[in-house]
């Protein structure tokens, strides 16, 4: 079952995130749940929240902010799930179209991204610090990873 999220859940998505490690800060996640502009969707399996997607709505287009699926759900459906719903958010939103960005070497994510209807439509080089760190390295971009930009129109 998916479901929007609030403030209340903040605790439960904080946890989550540990375990998804999506990338998303705790203080990003509460000003997602706080924003008007923003929708954050959970994904339920018998009252667990064990996936969740942030989508923010931009003035003719809405953006994928963030998804996280716990690793033992995985290959599960949820992040299909997940897709299906901020696809008819961003809809409901009257949205051109809904972007996303994603580390060129999270395969499982662009395959499903592409299964959804997404395609590519660039590169950011050096976008993202190395796996498991906080700040870029001091040779500038040596270890980063390139950001592959995707967009479906809706």
């Amino acid at each position: 079952m998916i479901t929007e999220l609030n403030v209340e859940h903040l605790a439960l998505l904080i946890a989550l995130e540990r375990h998804a490690q999506s990338g998303t800060s705790d203080a990003q996640m509460l000003a997602a749940l706080g924003s008007q502009d923003s929708c954050v969707l959970g994904w339920w399996q018998d009252e667990l929240l064990l996936g969740y997607a942030i989508v923010a709505r931009l003035p003719f287009e809405a953006e994928l902010q963030a998804i996280g699926v716990h690793p033992e759900q995985r290959r599960s459906g949820a992040g299909r799930a997940l897709m299906d719903a901020v696809l008819a958010t961003a809809r409901g939103w009257l949205s051109e179209r809904l972007l996303l960005e994603v580390r060129v070497g999270n395969l499982s994510a662009i395959r499903l991204y592409q299964r959804c209807g997404f395609s590519e439509d660039g590169r950011r080089k050096g976008y993202y610090p190395p796996q498991g760190s906080l700040s870029a390295t001091p040779q500038g971009a040596v270890g980063r990873e390139d950001a592959l930009l995707m967009s479906q129109l809706l």
